[in-house]
């Protein structure tokens, strides 16, 4: 008799499986979706009076990864339309010689860019973190009126949605990743964007 009942429980795990991978599948392709729309719109110069720029892994080294160097190259390309104040945000990871903040300065610094015009967050840790400090750091310029954000494109829509969260009127440039790095980066996204529907709609003490 125990083994007949356990055969329903075992159908409902199975099924609770399957339906949960059917929704996170759902929540991958919300993602690339999303994504899609996002990077069909290209910025201009006239719409935007800063840049902030969303840390990512730093390497031994002290140099920015291959990604991290993809949004700052982007970054210096919307810099170079429009110099225009870059904020550039990320702490020290466990595994990282410096804050990211610092990496990044440093790589903008040697293509170019006046140490006047680059402002660093070397405190935040999470993409929350990166633009409430952001938005600190600008509330002391005059005249700006719209950030152009600045991260790799599976992080684009999420990073504009916080900010409208927050209050910001942005835009965004999404810079590429690898592509052997597709899968890994979508589907933690999408554990990201239910960490934040978690935060924001259900109120939960997520960090």
């Amino acid at each position: 008799m125990k083994s007949k009942r356990k055969h329903p429980l075992r159908r409902l795990l199975v099924l609770l499986i399957i339906l949960g991978a059917v929704v996170y599948a759902g929540i991958v392709g919300y993602v690339c979706i999303r994504e899609g729309s996002v990077l069909k719109t290209v910025p201009e110069a006239d719409n935007y009076d800063a840049i902030i720029v969303l840390g990512a892994q730093v390497t031994p080294d002290g140099s920015p990864s291959v990604q991290l160097g993809w949004r700052l190259d982007a970054a210096y390309e919307a810099w170079q339309q429009k110099p225009v104040p870059i904020v550039v945000c990320g702490a020290q990871g466990g595994d990282e010689p410096m804050p990211e903040a610092e990496a990044m300065e440093a790589y903008l610094l040697r293509k170019g860019v006046p140490q006047s015009n680059i402002l660093k967050d070397p405190d935040s840790f999470n993409t929350n973190q990166n633009l409430q400090n952001a938005a600190a750091l600008l509330s002391s310029l005059p005249d700006i009126k719209t950030v152009l954000i600045v991260t790799s494109d599976y992080h684009l829509p999420r990073s504009l949605a916080i900010a409208q969260d927050l209050g910001f009127d942005a835009c965004g440039m999404g810079s590429p990743c690898k592509p052997e790095y597709w899968l890994k980066n979508h589907a933690r996204e999408a554990l990201a964007w239910c960490k934040y529907w978690g935060k924001k709609y259900l109120h939960l003490p997520l960090e």
